[in-house]
């Protein structure tokens, strides 16, 4: 593995819900590293992007913009989660 992974979301994709849900549904090992197992909400310094659009403060629910969604669905376009660093 590279750092890329793909997998597959049953269609519709309508909410980062999915696509996260399907990511730990491929890869268990990644449960509660993204988001918390609790909440479901985004872990501190991790974003979510898709179609060069920051999703990062979208809630997990919310439907994922039709340009996005119909870009993830098709596998046109991917979906980022990206780990970021802070410090000095």
């Amino acid at each position: 593995m590279h750092g890329e992974v793909v997998v597959c979301v049953p269609a519709p994709v309508l909410t980062q819900r999915a696509v996260l849900d399907a990511i730990e549904s491929r890869f268990p090992v990644l449960g509660g590293t993204i988001r918390d197992r609790r909440t479901g909400k985004r872990r501190a310094f991790i974003r979510f992007y898709a179609c060069e659009q920051d999703l990062s403060n979208e809630p997990p629910d919310a439907p994922l913009p039709d340009p996005v969604a119909k870009a993830i669905a098709a596998g046109a376009e991917p979906f980022l989660v990206v780990g970021a660093m802070a410090g000095g």
